[in-house]
């Protein structure tokens, strides 16, 4: 028998029934590190059958399907572990993630995170006898008949929800079977190293109006070193979690009595805000933005011609009943219907062209309870939006601008080399969620994707994260636990200007239509102070601190001086703080740290004898003594440049 080989060569053996025996032929180490294979480019188990021909690669831990299959048998051991301890908890689905796998389990009474250890050492005995892993494929009927005698009625409902007349894999191990795609190792004995991280509620399918179940983390490694290289940055990264860094520094805070994703910025976090939002601004309007305020809400109307009525209203907040009151409004989701009805105040010419508006906008939109999560996803919350209506010819110029806006403002803060980029395509599959037009959606998307690969952008492709009305570059993020979100948009928009009757103009006195690009610039700015948070655990860049400097008073007699120094301070733009209590010079230092000031200006008899000050700096320590000039000259550079510390 002949097999093509990853490399392109072909290798020949003799009586190979399924994967296992060509990588046995292949090499006895690799038979024994073989996690499962690629046949013909689809992931099989190693017990999968083979022909003559066939193209075939094995997957090990060095493949990057390797570790994903490793953990999610991983998942597989969690869940049997679990049925043997808790005979009649239902276990629904265990899907592997970024870091690791979780399986979500409907238990009679709730477990906590003590009743780990207990499931770690199951999961051990498990590991230990080395149980063999069978794949079998059974009809539909079959496998609803297995889940019903073992009672998984999430089993039997996923089951359901399959076409009649499909064929359906189970995995079984030992006395566990489990309903999966798979493919999975073929003994639990693979498994070398694992931890399970953590116990959350999540709710069935991810949706509030079901059950909430037990949602239990883990993760694993082939090897016990990198598993404890992985938990020792989990840890680091806890220190860094901005949900719990956030609410010390004092940036901000959330109250029951307000609701879920509605956090409260206090003075440090609004200051951040208002830094951040006015360089944004500033920024936009020397690239030729023009500024637009808009309100908040507005009637369904609005909406109703956007199109958000139809493919976006379940994610509003609406204000009033369609059958009962004549007119009903609706918190805005976005700016953009706002924004084109301040185009259309007036006839517009080729020459008006591109128009370039630009708000600080306040959105809300109705995320369901479970996926709040500090500042990063919340229910009302700014972005810096903007939208760029502009003729055909301008479309790749305009394009390229936002992406450099984009670039710069990441640049700026620190963000750049922790993103990456997805082109987000619709899916003609799912043509609901989308306006139905594929002409004019295979145009946009070959634009954008002219454009990107013109660029050289290196980025990966998302079917059905388009936008309903168009497909986008998303600019993605992960913050410190490794879960990973969009910051920052450019989308190509070719519906509305027709919906929202837009025109202008052109050299030859006709009407046309304009195109419109969607796009923020550093996207939603509470999401950004999260991020922020983390990259630097709260010790924030000179520019970007809330408070720059701290001036302490080295006793009573210099308290006087040191309000002088931090007020003279004030007036030239420094952010400063005086500290004059009648404390140890020690005790205010330790403060000042823990606050993570990044200057701290000592005044003591000799200072303020001289007119001196004695410098502090977060992360170099003590600067000595220097005239108040020549530290202005300092922090003043600093701050203009930017300096990311």
């Amino acid at each position: 028998m002949k097999f093509i080989l990853k490399d392109g060569s072909v290798f020949e053996t003799e009586n190979a029934k399924n994967v296992y025996d060509v990588a046995f032929a292949l090499s006895a180490g690799l038979a024994k590190n073989a996690y499962a294979a690629k046949v013909n480019d689809v992931l099989v188990d190693l017990s999968a059958p083979v022909n003559d021909g066939d193209k075939i690669q094995i997957i090990t831990s060095r493949d990057e399907e390797g570790l994903a299959i490793y953990r999610h048998s991983c998942a597989h051991v969690l869940a049997q572990a679990v049925k043997q301890l808790y005979p009649s908890a239902q276990v629904a689905i265990g899907p592997v993630i970024d870091n690791g796998f979780y399986y979500d389990i409907d238990f009679e009474k709730a477990i906590t995170q003590s009743d780990l250890a207990d499931i770690e050492k199951k999961m051990e005995e498990i590991i230990k006898a080395d149980i063999a892993i069978v794949r079998s494929e059974v009809t539909r009927e079959e496998a609803l008949a297995v889940m019903k005698e073992r009672g998984e009625d999430y089993k039997i409902q996923l089951i359901e929800e399959l076409p009649g007349g499909s064929i359906i894999s189970l995995y079984t191990q030992g006395d566990y079977i489990d309903l999966c795609r798979g493919p999975h190792l073929p003994s639990t004995g693979k498994i070398k190293a694992f931890k399970l991280t953590a116990v959350t509620g999540a709710y069935w399918k991810g949706d509030e109006h079901n059950k909430m179940l037990t949602r239990i983390y883990g993760t694993a490694f082939e090897k016990k070193a990198e598993l404890e290289e992985y938990l020792k940055k989990v840890e680091e990264a806890k220190g860094r979690d901005h949900n719990k860094l956030g609410r010390d520094l004092g940036i901000f805070m959330t109250s029951d009595v307000i609701g879920q994703g509605l956090p409260l910025l206090m003075p440090k976090g609004a200051k951040l805000f208002q830094i951040l939002s006015r360089f944004v601004e500033d920024e936009e309007e020397r690239r030729g933005y023009m500024r637009t305020k808009t309100p908040f809400m507005a009637k369904s109307d609005l909406y109703k011609i956007s199109g958000h009525w139809d493919h976006y209203k379940d994610g509003m907040f609406v204000l009033g009943d369609e059958e009962k009151d004549d007119e009903v409004f609706a918190l805005r989701p976005m700016t953009c219907p706002f924004q084109y009805t301040v185009y259309n105040n007036g006839l517009k010419s080729y020459r008006d062209l591109p128009c370039r508006y630009g708000e600080t906008s306040t959105l809300f939109r109705n995320e369901s309870s479970g996926e709040m999560h500090g500042l990063i996803r919340v229910r009302q919350f700014t972005i810096s939006e903007g939208h760029l209506v502009c003729m055909p010819s301008q479309l790749e110029e305009e394009f390229k601008g936002c992406l450099d806006l984009a670039m710069y403002m990441l640049k700026i803060t620190g963000l750049l080399d922790d993103v990456s980029f997805r082109f987000s395509r619709w899916d003609p599959n799912d043509k609901g969620k989308y306006i139905d037009d594929p002409k004019e959606w295979a145009y946009a998307e070959s634009e954008m994707k002219r454009i990107l690969d013109g660029i050289g952008i290196d980025y990966k492709e998302g079917i059905g994260e388009a936008a309903f009305y168009g497909p986008k570059l998303d600019i993605q993020i992960k913050n410190v636990h490794g879960k990973e979100d969009t910051l920052i948009t450019i989308q190509i928009d070719m519906f509305l200007a027709e919906r929202f009757d837009m025109s202008y103009v052109d050299e030859n006195g006709n009407k046309a239509r304009p195109y419109i690009i969607h796009r923020t610039s550093i996207g939603c700015y509470e999401r950004t102070i999260a991020l922020l948070i983390e990259k630097f655990a709260g010790a924030f860049p000179v520019w970007l601190s809330p408070t720059q400097v701290k001036v302490l008073s080295l006793t009573d007699r210099t308290a006087q001086n040191a309000k002088d120094v931090a007020e003279k301070m004030q007036r030239h733009g420094i952010r400063a703080e005086y500290d004059i209590r009648n404390e140890k010079l020690g005790y205010k230092i330790r403060e000042a740290q823990l606050e993570k000031t990044p200057y701290i200006v000592i005044i003591g008899d000799k200072e303020a004898q001289e007119g001196t000050l004695s410098v502090r700096r977060r992360k170099t320590g003590d600067l000595g003594v220097m005239t108040y000039d020549e530290f202005i000259k300092r922090i003043d550079t600093e701050i203009e440049d930017k300096i990311l510390d």
